[in-house]
């Protein structure tokens, strides 16, 4: 009797150890580097780097058309990894680029997707400020400042939702270190890569010239 309840034990046991192991989740894997942050397999043979502004409606569009494809299609099998880094060309980018990079590595991703899925919102009220908002804007600390904008383009309602106390994003607006770096590291992105728009895409190290879109870019990714 033993060895009839033993047998099918024995042949379930052969069963789960020959299963294949689950496939690696590359498009949840986020790691910081040096200037931003790269999704999906640091060993990749195929690197790409965007460079990318919350503010530039362009930047929107490519993260629109690009998401479902790219993750699917490059970062998902481990081939292709995509460094995100920020341009900073006005204080909206820097306000903004604070607030995807607080906290913890793994919500980087939420909060950039986050960003360009409202901008056509806050991007609105941003062309509607009232004199009032701009004095605001322009004339306080930096810190004071970041949160002046956070407070009226509604980067905290947004941010809130996601997870995040006030007192967490206050700490991340007014960290003046922080945002230093952050634009250190765009003006040295932009030394390094000279490009002159955003998005603008660097492929295994080299800056792809005139090209600004996911139509544009994806060629380059399939020659590759």
């Amino acid at each position: 009797m033993k060895h009839a309840l033993i047998a099918p034990m024995i042949v379930a046991s052969a069963m789960v150890a020959s299963a294949p192991a689950a496939a690696q989740d590359w498009t949840a894997e986020v790691t910081p580097t040096e200037r931003g942050y790269l999704v999906g397999n640091p060993e990749a043979p195929v690197k790409l780097i965007t460079f990318v502004s919350y503010s530039c409606p362009a930047c929107r569009n490519f993260e629109q058309q690009s998401e479902a494809e790219l993750k699917a299609d490059y970062i998902d099998d481990g081939g292709t990894s995509v460094e995100v880094r920020s341009a900073i060309r006005n204080i909206l980018d820097l306000s903004a680029t604070l607030l995807t990079t607080c906290g913890p590595t793994d919500r980087f991703l939420g909060n950039h997707e986050a960003f360009f899925a409202t901008q056509s919102e806050w991007l609105g009220k941003a062309r509607e400020i009232t004199p009032e908002q701009q004095e605001r804007w322009q004339n306080a600390t930096i810190g004071e400042r970041l949160k002046a904008i956070a407070s009226d383009l509604g980067f905290y309602e947004l941010m809130e939702a996601r997870g995040y106390t006030k007192g967490e994003l206050d700490a991340c607006l007014i960290n003046e270190a922080r945002a230093e770096t952050i634009v250190n590291n765009s003006v040295a992105n932009q030394t390094e890569y000279p490009y002159t728009g955003t998005p603008s895409f660097a492929v295994n190290g080299t800056l792809l010239d005139g090209v600004y879109s996911w139509a544009a870019l994806k060629p380059k990714l399939v020659a590759e």
